[in-house]
């Protein structure tokens, strides 16, 4: 008894028809009918009974199906084991990730060291872009994984999301500037002369949002890749920095002074984002595990 042979009585029971089974297959019909006496000789007992138009089950044959199709299921299971495996030992994981976030903070280098010890056969691409780029690519299937900052808009059920950084959103202005204020609101930032990263990225899109719905068109002066020139920006007089949250030693050494947003609050997040809607290779799937122990938590 063959594979082969349970799947063509399958297909043959499936059709109920030996010629719309043999299109089917790729198969002559002659071919295909050898094939099914051949394994009810082995058998010992028919399997089908052979009208002039149809083809129906016999007894046994009703009997016999459902072990057919068990034991063509866990063929195919057995087919997907071994290309996990496979996909574990030579399979490619394409990751982006936004600008600054590839630092000793988030530490993705050690990570993907880690991960090519364990599967040294796996290629690993890496993309460097904003949020509404890497979210772009990863809808098209360009990305397996990509590490964003949410904007606050609305992502659809079959991505997968797991935040692995919040803090606030504050403004930075140069130390030697007026005198030390504990709070602004969004209003008064926005008469500011401001230093913002560039549209599409997480920070940004969450503070355009809510000037949008506080109804304020603030003027952005310059605009850069991350946050640490934002803040040397602000350090020299420049403007108003929008940047995540920072300790008071941090900002003393970039010389600058920050102030809470109020009225409303904003916060940034950092997330992990992936499609769930979408098998994925397996390198991708252990790769997503390692990321999510190592970034998790912040």
């Amino acid at each position: 008894m063959e594979m082969r042979q349970l799947r063509y009585f399958v297909t043959v029971v499936e059709e109920a028809n030996f010629t719309r089974a043999a299109a089917r297959l790729h198969l002559a019909q002659p071919g295909l009918s050898a094939q099914i006496r051949r394994l009810e000789r082995e058998l010992g007992q028919p399997l089908l009974e052979r009208g002039a138009r149809s083809v129906t089950l016999t007894p046994v044959g009703a009997a016999v199906l459902p072990h057919a199709r068990a034991a063509l299921d866990a063929a195919e299971q057995i087919v997907r084991t071994v290309d996990d495996f496979t996909g574990l030992l030579r399979g490619q994981v394409r990751l982006g990730f936004v600008s600054g976030t590839a630092s000793e903070d988030f530490e993705l280098a050690t990570v993907l060291a880690g991960f090519h010890e364990d599967h040294p056969g796996v290629g690993i691409s890496l993309t460097e872009h904003t949020s509404e780029q890497m979210l772009a690519a990863l809808h098209r299937g360009e990305l397996d994984i990509a590490l964003i900052g949410l904007t606050g808009a609305d992502i659809e059920p079959a991505v997968g999301v797991d935040v692995v950084l919040d803090t606030a959103i504050v403004a930075a202005v140069a130390f030697d500037s007026d005198a030390p204020r504990t709070a602004i609101s969004l209003h008064e930032v926005a008469q500011h002369r401001l230093i913002c990263l560039p549209r599409g990225t997480g920070i940004r899109g969450v503070f355009d949002r809510a000037c949008a719905t506080a109804g304020l068109a603030p003027e952005v002066t310059y605009e850069a890749a991350t946050p640490p020139l934002l803040l040397q920006l602000a350090a020299h007089g420049l403007g108003t920095a929008i940047v995540p949250k920072l300790t008071a030693v941090e900002a003393e050494d970039f010389g600058v002074r920050t102030i809470p947003i109020v009225e409303p609050e904003l916060r940034g997040q950092l997330a992990l984002v992936w499609r769930r809607d979408r098998p994925g290779n397996p390198a991708a799937k252990v790769l997503l595990g390692q990321l999510r122990i190592a970034l998790g938590g912040r």
